[in-house]
């Protein structure tokens, strides 16, 4: 022992205290998945509390010099097969590298006081420390009451698990109402339950209650179901989740590379079913697996918060093959029952965090719209991929918007960049509709609100043709300003391909606003076909004699220096609605005046730019709030910005926008990609002059263009009525079998509900 004390003495150096907001990572590898479940445990480093997976700790150790180590490994002993109910015995030691000695607890118990004085002990202490319950050590289900700061077991369901009720009987005993269930506690809030209500209820000082008993809430993580989780897995809807889930027939699992499980993290099903498809992609596969070594050995201090590193960790933890194993089945001792389709699967907490940071949405624990988080992913590709191959641009593509003013007959061109096309859904053209369609829902929503869980489901049957359709007929534009008449005047409005993308992706509009205008869910089921041709989409541009509409007015040097003409009634319904004046006249202006769903789609994705709220400036004015003239422009901004990758008129507009401020324009920049990269192609790609002149357009967008003929290769459906609640499953062509990946269950296909799905993913095929 006395030895030993000796030796730690030396590493004492390396040794910290973790502190207020030090994040403490012992329940996954920085590098891999490893945990302290995995073969090896998982080694902490005592300095910098990274974890690593016995593959990765002397790599550590070699690069930073650092030589203390918590090492945890957990083994399960009981519990039923929901992870969540799992029961571990954990073991915990201090080792010390590169020799590898090991400092147990009852050494630190016999060491001299000098040793166990020291912060060496009380940091072991710290990163040993798990709650328990006080009376039976149940480490799962645990509740904090808030009055006393006692930590106890929850209640015993029906079948026997979840708790001892110890909780509740300390409730009974000294009658103190409130308890936070730990495991839910993240910055944004926590479940807290009154025993005196029997129901959930907000503790508006919860941060303050925390803290009065040492939790910091906001450095928490979320590790167990909320209590509407609990709920929703209990009282899934009949019908949509059965199909979507295919829980009526026994399906086969699946294990090996590219069928691996990810955990829910809680309401994560969104991120692991987009991710799921996307490392099918080649173009990811290739950036960030192909060369995973590399990346890892080149990999930052702290690999936690690198975004090259996290997302390769991802892509190989998938498509490896070494985490798709069964999940053990405790009561299978000697393993001779069949494979169930759960699997060990991967837990993407630190990805998860890292994509989520900052994020107003995707940093919370709360369900989420995989069609925002696929698109949120892709702008972080696009921004970590300045230099270099940029996996992101299988799906870009460009789209030509003709406008054509009805009174003059001319014509206006844009090019906008795009990665998901956007299907509507033409109600009015079911064909199941009538009064015998109107009662077979009346029917079903009368037996299902009676509670009788064997109502048919009934839904609306809508014609894929129906919706391209929409898609691809002339939109009428009621208060267009045509600069040809110099006045308002109807429109129409085309839209097209001017590129077709290798891989193409293709929502659903399913969910839509009521009149009310609270967010609902169409149930409808598209007949989506496996093969679709796209050839008759494709743009054709300016036609031989046709006019374009002016680009100056010709008195413009009146219009420059006035309002822009606005719809009042447009704009007074979005300040209705609680959204800034300006930013409501900029999603009418921006929106050339086309409607409602237009501008509160404008505003929809764009609430989270610097300038939301900042006044309107005219395009062509000289002054105005966030514009700078060119000459004050700092050249050594420009520099700075056009380094990262932009070119030198981006740099400039985004100076231009935020009164030449580098930190507010590099944000700008950044939230404006997509107007940014529109601006280059339909200011320099198809105007009149450089048509007739026959000079090459400045380059755009960089996209990939080829055949407009695709197939079906992946498709993720959606169950619940919104994208706030309810669960997302992915199925996914491999080999010309459909696998469905419904969190860690990995299974062959029998019924792919093709006509249920929300995002489609179609690749080109080759001529």
């Amino acid at each position: 022992a006395f030895l030993k004390g000796l030796v730690l003495m030396s590493v004492l150096s390396t040794i910290r205290v973790p502190k207020p907001g030090d994040r403490v990572h012992k329940d996954e590898c920085a590098l891999s998945f490893a945990s302290p479940e995995s073969d090896g445990g998982l080694y902490v480093c005592m300095n910098s509390f990274l974890g690593f997976g016995s593959q990765y700790v002397d790599r550590h150790h070699a690069r930073t010099g650092h030589r203390a180590y918590l090492h945890i490994t957990r083994t399960r002993i009981e519990g039923g097969f929901d992870v969540e109910q799992d029961q571990y015995e954990e073991d915990v030691k201090v080792v010390i590298l590169p020799d590898r000695q090991e400092v147990t607890s009852e050494d630190l118990a016999t060491m001299t006081d000098v040793v166990r004085e020291t912060h060496a002990s009380e940091g072991f202490a710290f990163l040993c420390s798990g709650w328990r319950c006080e009376v039976c050590d149940l480490q799962e289900n645990l509740w904090m009451n808030l009055t006393d700061g006692k930590v106890l077991c929850g209640r015993r369901y029906f079948d026997g698990s979840g708790g001892n009720n110890h909780a509740l009987l300390h409730y009974q005993e000294t009658g103190y109402p409130l308890a936070v269930k730990l495991g839910t506690i993240t910055p944004d809030g926590a479940d807290v339950y009154s025993y005196d209500e029997d129901d959930m209820v907000l503790d508006s000082k919860l941060p303050e209650h925390l803290s009065h008993f040492g939790i910091d809430m906001m450095t928490m993580e979320k590790t167990e179901r909320t209590m509407t989780e609990l709920e929703i897995a209990v009282n899934q809807r009949v019908g949509e989740w059965e199909v979507i889930q295919e829980s009526g027939t026994t399906l086969k699992p699946l294990f090996g590379p590219g069928l691996t499980g990810m955990r829910n993290l809680g309401n994560s099903c969104y991120l692991n079913s987009v991710m799921q498809v996307l490392f099918t992609i080649p173009d990811f596969q290739s950036k960030y697996v192909s060369n995973f070594d590399k990346i890892i050995n080149d990999a930052p201090s702290d690999p936690t918060q690198d975004f090259k590193t996290q997302v390769a960790k991802l892509g190989y933890g998938l498509l490896s093959g070494e985490y798709s194993k069964p999940a053990p089945d405790p009561g299978d001792e000697n393993g001779a029952s069949e494979p169930r389709g759960d699997q060990i699967g991967i837990a993407p907490q630190m990805f998860k965090a890292l994509v989520g940071r900052g994020h107003p949405e995707f940093s919370t624990n709360r369900q989420q719209d995989a069609q925002e988080f696929l698109l949120h992913f892709i702008n972080m590709v696009e921004r970590n991929c300045r230099s270099g191959s940029n996996p992101s641009e299988a799906f870009r593509f460009l789209v030509e918007e003709k406008i054509v003013c009805q009174q003059s007959q001319k014509a206006k061109y844009t090019q906008r960049v795009d990665y998901i096309v956007q299907l509507p859904v033409p109600m009015d053209q079911a064909t199941n509709t009538g009064v015998e369609l109107m009662e077979e829902l009346q029917e079903a929503e009368r037996r299902r609100e009676e509670g009788d869980l064997l109502a048919p489901t009934v839904r609306a049957q809508i014609p894929f043709s129906a919706c391209m359709a929409a898609l691809s007929e002339p939109e009428i534009l009621t208060d267009f300003w045509s600069s040809a008449v110099q006045a308002k005047t109807s429109a129409t409005k085309t839209t097209r391909f001017a590129s077709f993308p290798n891989h193409l992706v293709i929502q659903i509009k399913k969910f839509t606003f009521g009149l009310d205008w609270v967010p609902k869910k169409l149930d409808v089921s598209i007949d989506v076909p496996d093969t679709l041709d796209l050839s008759a989409l494709r743009a054709t541009g300016q036609q031989p004699g046709e006019e374009l509409l002016p680009e100056v007015a010709p008195n413009s040097s009146v219009l420059r220096h006035s309002a822009p003409v606005l719809d009042d009634s447009t704009v007074s319904q979005l300040c209705e609605m609680g959204f800034p004046l300006e930013a409501c006249r900029k999603a009418v202006y921006y929106t050339g005046n086309t409607g409602i769903d237009a501008a509160m789609n404008w505003i929809m994705s764009h609430m989270d730019d610097p300038d939301f709220s900042a006044p309107l400036v005219l395009p062509g004015s000289s002054t105005g709030p966030g514009t700078t003239p060119t000459e004050s422009l700092s050249e050594e901004h420009l520099a700075t910005i056009v380094s990262m990758g932009f070119s030198r008129d981006q740099a400039t507009k985004a100076l231009r926008a935020t009164s030449n401020i580098l930190d507010r324009a590099v944000d700008w920049i950044f939230s404006h990609m997509d107007d940014l990269e529109s601006m280059d192609v339909s200011e320099g790609g198809r105007s009149a002059a450089e048509s007739e002149g026959g000079r090459d357009p400045p380059p755009g967008p960089r996209v990939r263009d080829g055949p407009g003929k695709y197939e079906l290769f992946a498709f993720i459906s959606h169950m619940g009525t919104s994208t706030m609640c309810g669960h997302y499953v992915c199925h996914i062509k491999k080999d010309q079998q459909w696998v469905i990946f419904n969190d860690q269950k990995v299974c062959a296909s029998e019924k792919p509900p093709k006509d249920l799905g929300y995002l489609y993913f179609y690749r080109r095929v080759a001529e």
